[in-house]
């Protein structure tokens, strides 16, 4: 065997153990979940041609993320911004507005714990931060210049010395410091705080998103007026509007929403470090419920403070979620077999 063939033996039993903590950096950095994994997959191909040359003043990781936010940042020469409604400047709307549905536009998607190593399967091995995924941080940074945000996420998420950034981005310490000082300026009002990451424990918040579920089910409006508080947001790419306040969030599903009484029925599942809900709509009695959009949501203490409904239904295929909702295997928080 020789040394080049010893050599691609080896790289990959040495860099897959990193492959879903890169996939968590480059979705942050680009704010789609398809993007990142094509993006790691460059970041591994660029890897593997360079590995020979690879001197192991760093270590593995620290290696494969510099490769992995360089490819990040020459991705982001010929993309656009990934926002969400609420992120595009326009003001909240009424529930009568005519939905206005922008399928052009290159919108955040969520992505499952599971992918970027954040669903603590396993507490010795989380590689991910669930606050480090959460949709209102990464829709934030969205927002800073592809820069800026490559130095944010590798000071302040993955813990690198300003020193390391600045030999990473070929400038000064000086000039990382300041760009730092920068993006946490912007990100400030946005970055999620310890109680609002916190698996939701006490029996209140349990209870809500059981609440949450029936809601829902049922078709339930006044139950699910009940359910926000009283500034919550709701938004749904990819339709422009935005509502705030619970009864605006009430009217709209009744006006807007196309099922009845049990014709939907809800999953949970963990987006984003939060908890979330696949739902599922029938057409009429004795059809099946098929995919229909995600919810994921924000707690704030026993109330949900802000929904984002996912209308993209590929997402349900490349979440690994069924293609037609099933009876007798579907289960809410804290609930047994439905019969």
């Amino acid at each position: 065997m020789t040394q080049q063939d010893e050599i691609r033996e080896e790289f990959p039993r040495l860099a897959d153990p990193f492959r879903r903590e890169l996939l968590a950096h480059c979705y942050r950095m680009l704010g789609s979940v398809h993007d990142a994994e094509d993006l790691v997959q460059e970041t591994y191909l660029r890897a593997w041609r360079g590995y020979d040359a690879f001197e192991g003043r760093s270590s593995m990781r620290t290696w494969l993320h510099r490769i992995a936010t360089n490819t990040c940042l020459d991705a982001l020469e010929s993309r656009k911004k990934r926002p969400l409604p609420t992120g595009l400047g326009t003001p909240d709307a009424q529930p009568a507005d005519e939905l206005t549905e922008r399928r052009e536009v290159p919108w955040l998607e969520p992505v499952p714990d599971a992918m970027v190593g954040a669903d603590g399967a396993d507490p010795a091995a989380i590689v991910t931060s669930r606050e480090s995924i959460r949709l209102a941080f990464v829709a934030a940074l969205q927002h800073l210049p592809p820069r800026q945000r490559a130095v944010l996420l590798l000071r302040d998420v993955l813990r690198w010395r300003a020193a390391e950034v600045a030999e990473l981005m070929d400038t000064t310490v000086a000039s990382v410091n300041s760009a730092l000082q920068r993006a946490r300026a912007q990100l400030k009002s946005v970055t999620p705080s310890e109680e609002t990451v916190d698996e939701p424990t006490t029996p209140a918040q349990r209870e809500l998103l059981d609440r949450y579920v029936t809601a829902f089910e049922k078709k339930d409006i006044d139950a699910i007026v009940g359910l926000f508080t009283h500034d919550a947001v709701w938004e749904m790419p990819p339709f422009l509007s935005w509502f705030k306040g619970p009864v605006h969030i009430g009217e709209l599903i009744r006006r807007n929403c196309p099922a009845g009484p049990g014709d939907m029925r809800l999953i949970a599942t963990e987006l984003n470090g939060q908890h979330a809900f696949a739902m599922y709509l029938r057409e009429g009695e004795g059809e099946p419920f098929r995919p229909w959009n995600l919810h994921v949501l924000t707690l704030e203490g026993a109330e949900v403070a802000h929904v984002v409904a996912f209308f993209d239904l590929e997402l349900f295929e490349k979440f690994g979620l069924p293609e037609v909702f099933e009876e007798v295997s579907a289960q809410g928080p804290g609930e047994g077999e439905r019969s």
